[in-house]
């Protein structure tokens, strides 16, 4: 616009008026008319490709493999050698890529974060292991614990003195037959612990059909659920700093587990217990609550500003690692004040019960199988919490 004015204005008054600094516009002025630069001649004190390549050969040497170039140089020059300077080896390295240890190195693969998805319970566990501070120093109880994703229900659990991947195979199998899984059906998220890459444990999942998924190494935030689950548990008030013993860690277990399932209504769960949505009544508890709160509006309107409240609706599906487009969605979703409508996922057959939640050891329909792996089928109330028996019923933490 500048240029079209050819002298009715001068360059002043129409920069200012199109509100375009001086400077910008004579730069990009004279850019357009600049001529293309000229090739910058090569120095004359540059080395030729034969010398370059001679001191690649030296600081590549295995002498020197380990070397950095200022100690390459110093003893060539101690030896009355002198190929160039300091300087010019470190440009020479970095030409060829060879800023790095000059030796083969093991490299590491890249691990992409595991991506899981959940839409009813049953589908996808999380499972770990944690210390529990026994009664004197350095004497510690260690707590399994498989936890259901969708939700947050603990599906089965034991306390022993030993951190194995035979209990795990153990504890795994029970939980397996306790919720009737089919093979292809499950999916167990956890680490990378020694229990969890243990042989043993890695054929129970290749007999029983289940897919088996692991963290990233060294990245906690990759089985974010357990270890949430394992905070609530240690920040109880009921919660000791130290067990007597292993007796009184299980039966400290058995109550907190139980009002984990029971009593404890979930932030992630629209405030419903674990039981309920385990056990496939959430629908029914969301439905009641929908009715209380109509009930409130009708006899006190003016006290709802915005109006009656809707029905809350449990999420669809759960994530460990959403890919990118779902969480931009939810923030989107949430911001617009518009959620998932719709009903709830259907969750599991209702006799299914939460493992360690259950009066009953078994549901009625399966107590009397036998259970794989030689456990014995009589188990006592606390449901899955109760220590793991050989065939010959004694405990396996005293075979330990």
């Amino acid at each position: 616009m500048i240029d079209e004015l050819d002298g009715d204005a001068d360059v002043v008054g129409a920069c200012t008026a199109v509100g375009l600094p001086r400077a910008s516009y004579y730069r990009r002025w004279h850019g357009a008319k600049r001529p293309p630069a000229r090739p910058r001649p090569e120095p004359q004190r540059k080395l030729s490709q034969d010398e370059r390549q001679r001191v690649l050969d030296v600081l590549t040497e295995p002498r020197f493999v380990d070397c950095a170039p200022i100690q390459v140089w110093a003893q060539l020059m101690q030896e009355g050698v002198y190929l160039c300077s300091a300087r010019t080896m470190h440009r020479i390295l970095s030409e060829n890529a060879s800023v790095r240890d000059r030796r083969n190195q093991l490299r590491h693969p890249n691990y992409a974060a595991p991506q899981l998805m959940t839409t009813r319970p049953n589908e996808l566990w999380s499972w770990d292991i944690t210390k529990l501070l026994g009664p004197q120093k350095w004497t510690y109880y260690y707590l399994y614990v498989i936890l259901d994703v969708f939700s947050r229900d603990v599906v089965g659990w034991l306390i022993a003195e030993r951190e194995t991947g035979a209990l795990a195979k153990e504890l795994v199998a029970e939980s397996c037959h306790r919720q009737g899984i089919e093979p292809g059906e499950l999916t167990v998220h956890s680490d990378r612990g020694s229990p969890m890459k243990s042989k043993v444990l890695g054929q129970l999942y290749a007999d029983l059909g289940v897919t088996k998924t692991h963290s990233r190494p060294h990245v906690s935030n990759d089985n974010p659920f357990i270890e949430s689950h394992f905070k609530t548990l240690k920040y109880r008030p009921e919660f000791p700093e130290r067990f007597g013993c292993l007796e009184d860690a299980r039966g400290c277990f058995r109550d907190l587990f139980q009002w984990y399932s029971h009593e404890h209504h979930h932030s992630s769960l629209e405030y419903l217990t674990p039981h309920d949505v385990h056990s496939g009544l959430a629908d029914q508890r969301l439905a009641e609550r929908h009715e209380v709160m109509l009930s409130a509006y009708q006899s006190h309107p003016e006290r709802f500003v915005h109006g009656p409240s809707k029905k809350r609706e449990l999420a669809r599906a759960v994530w460990i690692n959403p890919p990118k487009a779902t969480v931009d969605a939810d923030a989107d979703q949430a911001k617009n004040g518009t959620g998932l409508e719709g009903p709830a996922p259907s969750v599991s057959s209702p006799a299914q019960r939460s493992g360690c939640s259950s009066a009953e050891p078994y549901p009625p329909s399966r107590r009397d199988e036998p259970t794989p792996s030689g456990l014995s089928s009589k188990r006592q109330t606390s449901g899955c919490g109760a220590e793991p028996r050989s065939e010959q019923g004694v405990p396996m933490a005293a075979l330990l």
